[in-house]
């Protein structure tokens, strides 16, 4: 009797492709539990070649229309993409429950159906009439916009091949199941098979697609890693929940750069554009208060203004208060340890408090000198002169290094109307350039220098 042998197996992660001769329960690769599955061998022969359906042509003769953008018209968004949605293209919106990627899209959908255009919004989270409802508030009720509450693949589908948009939302990716394939909505399969078909539909019609889809609680992406490389833009959309301000930022651009960054504002009747948010950002006061320091960060290519305060009280407890809010905690530890160690402000039995304005998150080294001055400003209870901006990073040995793009920063200083920056010095001559005279720049070499030039005069 022959015996016959059994086909050889693998293991592979569903998340992120990586194999393995056995199963374990954790992915050696991306971390992830329970990912790893048992796939067989491939047996017989391999795959033939098939007919050519559409024969190679050189690439200057491939036509530029099949890459044309469609403006959103929504300008911060358009701005995150690159100039708009691509023909065909497929993009994914990340974001926390609760964020407003329902409402943004929304919006979308509903300027790109007032520019004549034909939008589908499929549903799969709400129903109908809480759209309609959300639509209403946001003033979003044009005729070009179908609305569909689907959670079936098929029927999704077949609403594609019915209403021939010229724009769809899926809302969100989750929740829509297919029926050939076993698992509950959201898991590994599903989602995999889900957007694939939608992807593939995208592509075949030559319709740009926004899918919604969750995140974990590590930030992550929820759901297969494949999805990722699937689509063609994959958009993160983050912001605190205890401030209207909410950022667009691109962690994937097939057709364009990564660099930039939306700025929206949750209002009452939806979503607002913040195409200056130096507003949001800084106090606009006429008097001087100690303890605030502002500086001009960069998020991507964006430069964005950011106001630092400071605190500094006497301390009744053994070991004093350390409390930051929107800034790494060790890297405001580190400044106060310079600014002891080489400039002599002695903070070690104060309680400390570092705050930034509006919700924003600090967290390049170019913000430590202005870090360190408001720190010194509130030690001293001496507010930094008026009009001064300070951008620069601040080494160990208390020397303040060069940092990138000072251009792009005091441009944007300049067109806020400060009136003085304090830079560092193998800069400064770059600084006073792109400022175009409008900013009286200062160069320094040291954080002692710096203090001593950004504090007002006793």
């Amino acid at each position: 009797m022959a015996i016959t042998k059994k086909a050889p197996t693998g293991y592979r992660c569903s998340e992120c492709g990586w194999t393995a001769v056995k199963w374990v329960g954790r992915c050696g690769e991306c971390q992830a539990w329970g990912t790893v599955v048992e796939v067989g061998a491939a047996s017989g022969p391999a795959t033939k070649a098939s007919a050519v359906t559409t024969p190679a042509r050189p690439i200057g003769d491939i036509p530029v229309s099949e890459s044309t953008r469609h403006p959103t018209h929504v300008a911060e968004f358009d701005r995150v993409l690159g100039g708009g949605l691509v023909v065909g293209a497929a993009v994914l919106l990340a974001g926390e429950p609760g964020v407003g990627k329902s409402t943004l899209l929304l919006e979308v959908a509903a300027r790109a159906a007032r520019e004549g255009r034909n939008v589908l919004y499929v549903s799969g989270e709400e129903s109908a009439g809480q759209v309609r409802l959300r639509a209403e508030r946001m003033g979003a009720l044009e005729p070009r916009l179908k609305l569909a509450a689907e959670t079936d693949l098929g029927v999704v589908l077949a609403h594609l091949a019915a209403e021939a948009p010229d724009l769809v939302v899926v809302d969100s990716i989750q929740t829509i199941s297919s029926g050939a394939i076993e698992g509950s909505p959201g898991g590994v399969s599903q989602v995999r098979e889900v957007a694939g078909a939608l992807i593939q539909a995208a592509k075949a019609t030559g319709t740009p697609m926004v899918l919604v889809g969750h995140v974990t609680k590590d930030g992550s992406v929820a759901g297969p890693r494949i999805v990722e490389h699937l689509v063609d833009v994959v958009c993160q959309f983050e912001g605190d929940p205890h401030s209207p301000l909410r950022l667009l930022r691109a962690l994937k651009n097939r057709f364009g750069s990564v660099d930039e960054v939306g700025c929206f504002q949750l209002v009452e009747a939806g979503i607002e554009e913040v195409p200056d948010p130096s507003g949001l950002f800084l106090t606009r006061t006429d008097e001087a208060i100690a303890g605030t320091c502002p500086t001009i960060t960069l998020d991507g290519r964006r430069a964005l203004p950011a106001e630092i305060q400071a605190l500094v009280a006497p301390s009744a407890l053994a070991n004093p208060r350390r409390a930051t809010s929107g800034m790494d905690s060790a890297r405001v530890a580190m400044i106060l340890a310079v600014l002891h160690r080489r400039v002599g402000v002695a903070l070690a039995a104060d309680d400390v408090y570092v705050a930034t304005v509006g919700g924003a998150r600090v967290a390049e080294p170019a913000a430590d000198l202005a870090l360190a001055l408001a720190l010194a400003s509130a030690r001293a209870d001496r507010p930094v002169r008026k009009g001064l901006v300070a951008i620069g990073e601040v080494a160990l040995s208390g020397a303040v290094r060069p940092i990138s793009a000072i251009g792009t920063r005091l441009s944007e200083a300049a067109r806020l109307g400060f009136t003085h920056a304090i830079v560092p010095a193998g800069v400064a001559d770059a600084a006073r350039e792109a400022s175009g005279g409008k900013v009286t720049v200062l160069g320094v070499e040291t954080l002692a220098d710096a203090v001593r030039a950004g504090l007002q005069p006793e």
